[in-house]
């Protein structure tokens, strides 16, 4: 498996995307984008547990009770959530639109929004950035694809792979937004990744919650489940690798690595790239009783805004990081428990190493800093990605309306 530099959503074969600057955003900003592919996909997706979900969750859940689809739209700047009966019509609007243009059925195409809750969609601008988007979509628009998806993301989140199934060439290439309003209950803010490689749609859906569960369920940024969290991935094939048609096929090992990968770096850009983020911090939790556990500790750590302020603040207060893991429900033995940053324990044994401020001061200097945690009570281990919280943190969410 390789990983390619500069990989995007067309990279695998026979996509093609595009995008607009329609005005949903500031003047100037791509704001519309279309993902396609040139013949039927398998699909699989996972979307927000937030009850308030935004109108295009509602339609794409439909959209992936089938086997197939063909595109994606997706619009930034407006996230049609907590829009009622109009805000459907509009998703609907948007998937009618793409369709007709594309000249495929409208359940062949899932619908994202991003952006303000509570706003109704541009309609009339959003239908231009369409037509737009479809008209100068090509191999080549995988990059303007991503800015278009982008809200306060400081950096395009891309990545693709390349490997051998079954003796074929096949690539999987993806995209991301996400900087705040992360803490995932399935996925994460918008995640479209998409592979050449052929495989049975029931697989493929269940491969894409298991990657779901190993990645953007292992990044938090603030603790905020959005509205409109949607991960959607499309394989079509185009590879000719002998189809996987169960998790017991000898090819679905390495279908689901690449898928994997893509994942787990896209994860990681979302948290590297949080709100206001000064640091990217790695929590990994070790000596647990189940994966559950381990995950509740990471997860109690990794939200702590004491613990992700400490972070940003280059203060190595081992304090906050083990009370978060004793608050958090998850079994462990306070007598025998141990905390490790960067290298260096500074809590062993249910007690203070005493370690010097000195020794850890180039270390909380980094810009990516790792901690483990180990529980002391089993085997299992669970890593979760995050950021600190800095002043600008509050100065983005502050106005994030205007």
């Amino acid at each position: 498996m390789i990983k390619l530099e500069n990989g995007w959503t067309t990279t695998p074969q026979g996509f093609e995307a595009g995008a607009a600057m329609a005005g949903v955003k500031k003047e100037g900003r791509y704001d519309v984008s279309v993902i396609y592919s040139s013949v039927p996909a398998a699909c699989g997706a996972v979307f927000t547990q937030n009850k308030f979900c935004a109108a295009p969750v509602l339609l794409d859940r439909e959209v992936n009770k089938g086997a197939y689809a063909q595109a994606i739209v997706a619009n930034s700047g407006c996230a049609n959530a907590c829009t009622g009966v109009k805000g459907y019509e509009d998703a609907v609007a948007m998937q009618a639109k793409t369709a007709e243009l594309l000249g495929i059925e409208p359940q062949a195409v899932f619908v994202c929004s991003t952006g303000v809750i509570g706003a109704f969609m541009p309609m009339e601008r959003i239908n231009k950035g369409i037509e737009e988007a479809i008209d100068v979509m090509d191999e080549n628009g995988g990059e303007i694809a991503a800015m278009g998806i982008q809200t306060t993301d400081t950096v395009i989140k891309h990545i693709a792979y390349e490997g051998e199934i079954g003796g074929k060439k096949v690539r999987f290439g993806g995209i991301a937004k996400g900087s705040g309003m992360i803490h995932p209950n399935m996925a994460t803010m918008l995640t479209f990744i998409t592979t050449d490689a052929a495989i049975a749609p029931d697989v493929l859906k269940r491969a894409v919650k298991k990657a779901a569960d190993l990645s953007f369920n292992m990044v938090v940024v603030d603790g905020d489940t959005s509205t409109n969290d949607s991960m959607i991935v499309l394989a079509n094939g185009m590879a000719e690798n002998e189809i996987i048609v169960s998790e017991d096929h000898p090819d679905y090992p390495a279908f689901f690595e690449m898928l994997l990968a893509c994942a787990k770096d896209l994860a990681k850009k979302i948290a590297y790239d949080g709100e206001g983020a000064t640091k990217f911090l790695e929590v990994k939790v070790v000596g647990a009783k189940d994966f559950a556990d381990a995950k509740k500790a990471a997860m109690a750590i990794a939200k702590s805004p004491l613990v992700k302020t400490a972070i940003f603040g280059e203060d190595a207060n081992w304090g906050r990081i083990t009370c978060a893991a004793g608050y958090s429900g998850a079994d462990l033995d306070p007598e025998k428990a141990s905390l490790t940053m960067g290298g260096v324990r500074l809590f062993e044994n249910g007690l203070n190493n005493n370690v010097a401020d000195e020794i850890m001061e180039p270390i909380m200097a980094q810009k990516e800093i790792s901690l483990v945690m180990d529980l002391a009570v089993g085997e299992a281990e669970a890593t979760v990605w995050t950021c600190d919280f800095s002043y600008d943190y509050v100065k983005i969410n502050g106005d994030y309306r205007t």
